[in-house]
Protein backbone atom coordinates (compact mmCIF):
# COMPACT_ATOMS: atom_id res chain seq x y z
CA UNK A 1 0.00 0.00 0.00
CA UNK A 2 1.32 3.36 -1.03
CA UNK A 3 1.79 6.01 1.94
CA UNK A 4 -0.78 8.62 -0.26
CA UNK A 5 -3.48 5.23 -0.08
CA UNK A 6 -6.32 6.27 2.84
CA UNK A 7 -7.95 2.55 3.72
CA UNK A 8 -11.43 2.50 2.84
CA UNK A 9 -14.03 -0.42 3.02
CA UNK A 10 -15.08 -3.41 4.32
CA UNK A 11 -11.96 -5.11 6.52
CA UNK A 12 -13.01 -7.83 7.92
CA UNK A 13 -11.16 -9.48 11.22
CA UNK A 14 -10.14 -12.69 10.09
CA UNK A 15 -10.41 -15.03 12.79
CA UNK A 16 -7.75 -17.60 13.80
CA UNK A 17 -8.62 -21.35 12.89
CA UNK A 18 -8.11 -23.88 15.75
CA UNK A 19 -7.81 -27.43 15.57
CA UNK A 20 -9.41 -29.28 17.71
CA UNK A 21 -6.46 -29.80 20.13
CA UNK A 22 -6.12 -25.95 20.01
CA UNK A 23 -2.93 -25.81 17.68
CA UNK A 24 -3.31 -23.42 14.61
CA UNK A 25 -5.05 -25.06 11.59
CA UNK A 26 -2.76 -23.01 8.40
CA UNK A 27 -4.80 -24.84 6.21
CA UNK A 28 -8.14 -23.94 6.83
CA UNK A 29 -6.27 -20.00 7.79
CA UNK A 30 -5.28 -20.18 3.82
CA UNK A 31 -8.83 -21.20 2.82
CA UNK A 32 -10.39 -18.62 5.15
CA UNK A 33 -8.04 -15.65 3.56
CA UNK A 34 -8.86 -17.15 -0.01
CA UNK A 35 -12.60 -16.81 1.04
CA UNK A 36 -12.54 -13.12 2.36
CA UNK A 37 -10.76 -12.22 -0.49
CA UNK A 38 -13.27 -13.90 -2.90
CA UNK A 39 -16.02 -11.96 -0.62
CA UNK A 40 -14.78 -8.75 -1.75
CA UNK A 41 -13.21 -7.49 1.19
CA UNK A 42 -11.08 -4.41 0.51
CA UNK A 43 -8.35 -5.35 3.16
CA UNK A 44 -8.00 -7.81 6.34
CA UNK A 45 -7.68 -6.62 9.79
CA UNK A 46 -5.56 -9.39 11.43
CA UNK A 47 -4.96 -10.66 15.23
CA UNK A 48 -8.31 -8.34 15.95
CA UNK A 49 -10.31 -9.94 18.95
CA UNK A 50 -12.25 -11.92 16.62
CA UNK A 51 -8.75 -13.58 15.66
CA UNK A 52 -8.36 -14.44 19.27
CA UNK A 53 -5.46 -12.96 18.67
CA UNK A 54 -5.15 -12.01 22.54
CA UNK A 55 -4.64 -16.31 22.79
CA UNK A 56 -1.75 -16.44 19.80
CA UNK A 57 1.75 -17.22 20.97
CA UNK A 58 4.11 -14.60 20.04
CA UNK A 59 5.49 -17.05 17.39
CA UNK A 60 2.24 -18.10 16.56
CA UNK A 61 1.59 -14.56 15.73
CA UNK A 62 4.43 -14.31 13.72
CA UNK A 63 4.20 -17.65 11.74
CA UNK A 64 0.68 -16.32 10.38
CA UNK A 65 1.84 -12.47 9.24
CA UNK A 66 4.71 -14.07 7.49
CA UNK A 67 1.89 -17.24 5.82
CA UNK A 68 -1.16 -13.99 5.11
CA UNK A 69 0.91 -12.02 3.67
CA UNK A 70 2.64 -13.84 1.33
CA UNK A 71 -0.83 -15.18 0.51
CA UNK A 72 -2.28 -11.54 0.15
CA UNK A 73 0.58 -11.07 -1.63
CA UNK A 74 -0.10 -7.21 -1.83
CA UNK A 75 -3.49 -7.46 -3.36
CA UNK A 76 -5.41 -5.64 -0.19
CA UNK A 77 -3.78 -3.50 2.54
CA UNK A 78 -3.69 -5.16 6.06
CA UNK A 79 -4.12 -4.17 9.32
CA UNK A 80 -2.30 -5.70 12.06
CA UNK A 81 -3.10 -5.29 15.46
CA UNK A 82 -0.15 -4.54 18.17
CA UNK A 83 -1.19 -3.06 20.92
CA UNK A 84 -0.12 -3.99 24.23
CA UNK A 85 -0.07 -3.79 28.25
CA UNK A 86 3.38 -2.11 27.92
CA UNK A 87 4.74 0.57 25.87
CA UNK A 88 7.73 -0.82 24.71
CA UNK A 89 6.45 -4.08 24.02
CA UNK A 90 3.66 -2.36 21.85
CA UNK A 91 6.68 -0.32 19.91
CA UNK A 92 8.86 -3.69 19.62
CA UNK A 93 5.30 -5.52 18.44
CA UNK A 94 4.18 -2.54 15.98
CA UNK A 95 7.95 -2.83 14.26
CA UNK A 96 7.47 -6.66 14.13
CA UNK A 97 4.15 -6.04 12.36
CA UNK A 98 5.67 -3.62 9.91
CA UNK A 99 8.70 -5.70 9.00
CA UNK A 100 6.52 -8.88 8.43
CA UNK A 101 4.24 -6.75 5.73
CA UNK A 102 2.13 -5.37 7.74
CA UNK A 103 0.57 -2.13 5.89
CA UNK A 104 -1.27 -0.36 8.79
CA UNK A 105 -1.31 -0.90 12.78
CA UNK A 106 -3.95 -1.08 14.69
CA UNK A 107 -3.64 0.01 18.59
CA UNK A 108 -5.36 -0.55 21.66
CA UNK A 109 -4.15 1.92 24.61
CA UNK A 110 -2.89 0.64 27.91
CA UNK A 111 -5.84 -1.38 29.60
CA UNK A 112 -4.41 -2.98 32.48
CA UNK A 113 -2.59 -0.23 34.34
CA UNK A 114 -4.67 2.89 32.59
CA UNK A 115 -2.63 6.30 32.27
CA UNK A 116 -4.37 9.66 31.74
CA UNK A 117 -4.74 12.15 28.22
CA UNK A 118 -0.75 12.60 28.37
CA UNK A 119 0.40 9.22 28.72
CA UNK A 120 -1.61 7.87 25.84
CA UNK A 121 -0.17 10.71 23.81
CA UNK A 122 3.26 9.12 24.94
CA UNK A 123 2.32 5.74 24.23
CA UNK A 124 0.99 6.80 20.30
CA UNK A 125 3.96 9.06 19.77
CA UNK A 126 6.35 5.66 21.02
CA UNK A 127 4.81 3.79 18.30
CA UNK A 128 4.71 6.16 15.76
CA UNK A 129 8.05 7.53 16.05
CA UNK A 130 9.17 3.79 15.63
CA UNK A 131 7.35 2.52 12.34
CA UNK A 132 6.90 4.44 8.96
CA UNK A 133 3.35 2.69 8.27
CA UNK A 134 -0.23 4.54 9.73
CA UNK A 135 -1.86 4.00 12.64
CA UNK A 136 -5.24 3.28 13.47
CA UNK A 137 -6.23 4.20 17.67
CA UNK A 138 -9.08 1.32 18.39
CA UNK A 139 -11.20 3.43 20.53
CA UNK A 140 -12.70 0.32 22.79
CA UNK A 141 -13.66 1.56 25.83
CA UNK A 142 -16.26 -1.32 26.43
CA UNK A 143 -13.08 -3.99 26.12
CA UNK A 144 -10.47 -1.85 27.75
CA UNK A 145 -12.42 1.04 30.16
CA UNK A 146 -9.78 3.45 28.47
CA UNK A 147 -11.88 6.83 27.61
CA UNK A 148 -10.62 8.49 24.89
CA UNK A 149 -12.55 11.46 24.27
CA UNK A 150 -13.28 13.16 20.85
CA UNK A 151 -10.96 16.22 21.67
CA UNK A 152 -7.99 13.51 22.85
CA UNK A 153 -8.43 11.39 19.56
CA UNK A 154 -8.05 14.70 17.14
CA UNK A 155 -5.26 15.44 19.01
CA UNK A 156 -3.80 12.25 18.11
CA UNK A 157 -4.59 12.64 14.45
CA UNK A 158 -3.19 16.47 14.57
CA UNK A 159 -0.13 15.79 16.67
CA UNK A 160 0.91 12.56 16.52
CA UNK A 161 2.63 12.12 12.61
CA UNK A 162 1.19 8.21 11.65
CA UNK A 163 -1.81 8.73 13.71
CA UNK A 164 -4.26 8.48 10.42
CA UNK A 165 -7.20 6.14 11.68
CA UNK A 166 -9.40 5.61 14.22
CA UNK A 167 -11.84 2.78 14.90
CA UNK A 168 -14.34 4.21 17.13
CA UNK A 169 -15.83 1.38 19.10
CA UNK A 170 -17.23 3.51 22.11
CA UNK A 171 -21.17 3.46 22.37
CA UNK A 172 -22.91 5.74 21.16
CA UNK A 173 -21.07 5.40 18.19
CA UNK A 174 -22.64 7.92 15.63
CA UNK A 175 -22.61 10.90 17.31
CA UNK A 176 -18.81 10.17 18.25
CA UNK A 177 -18.46 10.26 14.52
CA UNK A 178 -19.59 13.56 13.87
CA UNK A 179 -17.69 14.93 16.56
CA UNK A 180 -14.37 13.23 16.00
CA UNK A 181 -14.68 13.85 12.44
CA UNK A 182 -15.25 17.91 13.57
CA UNK A 183 -12.81 18.02 15.77
CA UNK A 184 -10.38 16.25 13.96
CA UNK A 185 -11.03 18.39 10.41
CA UNK A 186 -9.73 15.90 8.14
CA UNK A 187 -6.82 14.88 9.90
CA UNK A 188 -8.39 11.37 10.81
CA UNK A 189 -10.07 8.63 8.82
CA UNK A 190 -12.81 7.10 11.01
CA UNK A 191 -13.50 3.04 10.52
CA UNK A 192 -16.12 1.38 12.47
CA UNK A 193 -16.32 -1.78 14.33
CA UNK A 194 -18.63 -3.30 17.01
CA UNK A 195 -19.83 -5.93 13.64
CA UNK A 196 -21.41 -3.19 12.13
CA UNK A 197 -24.10 -2.45 14.35
CA UNK A 198 -24.43 0.79 12.83
CA UNK A 199 -22.52 0.65 9.51
CA UNK A 200 -25.23 2.89 7.84
CA UNK A 201 -25.39 5.69 10.23
CA UNK A 202 -21.64 5.50 10.71
CA UNK A 203 -21.59 5.86 7.45
CA UNK A 204 -23.66 9.03 6.96
CA UNK A 205 -21.68 10.24 9.69
CA UNK A 206 -18.45 10.26 7.66
CA UNK A 207 -17.50 6.78 8.44
CA UNK A 208 -14.83 5.46 5.47
CA UNK A 209 -14.66 1.99 7.05
CA UNK A 210 -15.89 -1.12 8.60
CA UNK A 211 -14.30 -3.92 10.58
CA UNK A 212 -16.94 -6.98 11.13
CA UNK A 213 -15.69 -10.53 11.44
CA UNK A 214 -15.40 -13.17 8.85
CA UNK A 215 -18.32 -14.70 7.87
CA UNK A 216 -20.90 -11.97 6.42
CA UNK A 217 -18.40 -10.49 4.02
CA UNK A 218 -20.21 -10.33 0.82
CA UNK A 219 -23.12 -8.87 2.77
CA UNK A 220 -21.75 -5.75 4.34
CA UNK A 221 -19.38 -5.16 1.19
CA UNK A 222 -23.05 -4.99 -0.82
CA UNK A 223 -24.46 -2.72 1.76
CA UNK A 224 -21.26 -0.63 1.27
CA UNK A 225 -21.49 -0.78 -2.24
CA UNK A 226 -24.96 0.23 -1.97
CA UNK A 227 -23.69 3.28 0.21
CA UNK A 228 -21.46 4.40 -2.28
CA UNK A 229 -23.62 4.64 -4.88
CA UNK A 230 -25.80 6.56 -3.30
CA UNK A 231 -28.30 3.35 -2.78
CA UNK A 232 -29.45 4.38 0.53
CA UNK A 233 -32.91 2.09 0.35
CA UNK A 234 -30.87 -0.73 -1.31
CA UNK A 235 -28.18 -0.78 1.67
CA UNK A 236 -30.93 -0.18 4.26
CA UNK A 237 -32.74 -3.55 2.33
CA UNK A 238 -29.53 -5.44 2.76
CA UNK A 239 -28.48 -4.16 6.37
CA UNK A 240 -32.05 -5.64 7.85
CA UNK A 241 -31.84 -8.95 5.83
CA UNK A 242 -28.66 -9.82 7.87
CA UNK A 243 -29.19 -7.82 10.93
CA UNK A 244 -30.81 -10.83 13.28
CA UNK A 245 -27.45 -12.62 12.69
CA UNK A 246 -24.92 -9.50 13.19
CA UNK A 247 -27.18 -9.01 16.35
CA UNK A 248 -26.79 -12.59 17.66
CA UNK A 249 -23.02 -12.44 17.19
CA UNK A 250 -22.97 -9.15 19.81
CA UNK A 251 -23.62 -11.19 22.33
CA UNK A 252 -20.95 -10.79 24.49
CA UNK A 253 -18.15 -13.77 24.44
CA UNK A 254 -19.98 -15.24 22.04
CA UNK A 255 -19.44 -13.86 19.26
CA UNK A 256 -15.72 -15.48 18.04
CA UNK A 257 -17.88 -18.91 18.48
CA UNK A 258 -20.58 -18.06 16.17
CA UNK A 259 -18.60 -16.72 13.52
CA UNK A 260 -16.45 -20.05 13.59
CA UNK A 261 -19.46 -21.96 13.43
CA UNK A 262 -20.92 -19.62 10.60
CA UNK A 263 -17.73 -20.48 8.43
CA UNK A 264 -17.52 -23.89 9.25
CA UNK A 265 -21.05 -23.92 7.80
CA UNK A 266 -19.63 -22.60 4.03
CA UNK A 267 -17.31 -25.31 4.33
CA UNK A 268 -14.66 -22.38 4.82
CA UNK A 269 -12.56 -24.03 7.75
CA UNK A 270 -12.71 -27.37 9.30
CA UNK A 271 -13.78 -26.51 12.87
CA UNK A 272 -14.89 -24.29 15.01
CA UNK A 273 -12.76 -24.77 18.02
CA UNK A 274 -12.20 -21.91 20.17
CA UNK A 275 -9.19 -21.01 22.18
CA UNK A 276 -9.88 -20.47 26.14
CA UNK A 277 -10.90 -17.86 27.79
CA UNK A 278 -13.42 -17.47 24.32
CA UNK A 279 -16.70 -18.90 25.09
CA UNK A 280 -18.45 -21.23 22.84
CA UNK A 281 -21.94 -21.51 22.16
CA UNK A 282 -24.45 -23.86 24.38
CA UNK A 283 -26.40 -26.70 22.00
CA UNK A 284 -29.48 -24.17 22.47
CA UNK A 285 -27.84 -21.45 20.47
CA UNK A 286 -26.40 -23.36 18.15
CA UNK A 287 -29.94 -24.03 16.84
CA UNK A 288 -30.98 -20.56 16.83
CA UNK A 289 -27.62 -19.85 14.96
CA UNK A 290 -28.41 -22.62 12.57
CA UNK A 291 -32.05 -20.79 12.08
CA UNK A 292 -30.78 -17.58 11.64
CA UNK A 293 -28.32 -18.86 8.83
CA UNK A 294 -31.38 -20.18 7.08
CA UNK A 295 -33.39 -16.60 7.31
CA UNK A 296 -30.19 -14.29 5.66
CA UNK A 297 -30.08 -17.25 3.02
CA UNK A 298 -34.03 -17.52 2.17
CA UNK A 299 -33.75 -13.45 2.35
CA UNK A 300 -30.87 -13.96 -0.54
CA UNK A 301 -32.81 -16.10 -3.02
Amino acid sequence: MSQSQTLSGVYPIANTPFHTDGSVDFDSQDRLIDYLLDQGAHGLGLFGNASEGYTLSAPERIELMKRIAKRVNGRVPLVASSGHTGTDAAVELSKEMEDLGADCLMVLPPYFLKTDGDGLMYYFTAISDAVKIPIMVQDAPLMTQVPMPPALLARMGREIENVKYVKVEAPPTPPKFSAVSKLAAGSLTLFGGLNCQFFIEEWQRGGRGQMPGSDRTRDLVDIWNHLEAGELDAAWARFTRVLPLLRFELQPGLGVSAQKHNLVAEGVIATAHVRHPTASLDSDSLVELAHLRKLVAVSHT
